[in-house]
């Protein structure tokens, strides 16, 4: 009788190397049969330790849309461990989630009653589309961290990893990418 383990690993690595092999151009049809495959895995490992459904979805999207990336970038070597390639990213980026969330609490408990008092009901709302328009004219590897950083509450570190730049060198793209967003938006104020 087969095992039925042994099977699915050895599908899941034939279809990683067949989107390796697609690179840029893609093969959406072994993507989405290795979307078949993992998602109900990552899902899973996500209601566990993030206990929300909704998360849990976030958690799919943003994992397998990460790996599939890198595999059309040829950057997983190892497509005959794909699954444990995902079961590793998941985890980390429920690490990376949680940090987010433990920063912000802590700096909701520390400055938010400030923060409240401060406020007097008459603050402007946030020009979005200005932000965004700004953000648009950032060099890409700019943008890149600063995404990565605000939206997606990366560290320095993970950002590094993921773009394959030192720490430092992060820390000081996300500086001139910062002060380029202030110009861009105090520009269009004046």
């Amino acid at each position: 009788m087969p095992n039925p383990t042994v099977d699915s690993a050895e599908d899941d690595a034939a279809l990683a190397r067949r989107i390796i092999a697609a690179g840029p151009a893609r093969d959406a049809a072994a993507e989405a049969l290795l979307y078949a495959s993992l998602a109900p895995r990552v899902r899973l490992y996500g209601r566990k330790h993030l206990r929300d459904a909704q998360r849990a979805d976030d958690l799919v999207q943003d994992v397998l849309l990460m790996t599939f990336e890198r595999l059309g970038r040829g950057e997983i070597r190892e497509p005959e461990r794909i699954a444990s390639f995902v079961l590793g990213a998941c985890r980390q980026t429920v690490i990376d989630l949680r940090r987010g969330e433990s920063r912000r609490e802590r700096l909701l408990k520390t400055y938010g009653v400030e923060i409240m008092a401060d406020s007097d009901g008459d603050v402007e709302p946030p020009d979005t589309r200005r932000l965004e328009q700004c953000l648009e004219r950032l060099p890409e590897r700019e943008r890149a961290v600063v995404l990565m950083t605000f939206y997606e509450d990366s560290s320095a570190d993970a950002v590094a990893q993921a773009l394959d730049l030192s720490t430092g060198n992060v820390r000081v793209i996300r500086h001139r990418a910062v002060e380029r967003l202030r110009r861009c938006i105090e520009g269009a104020v004046a």
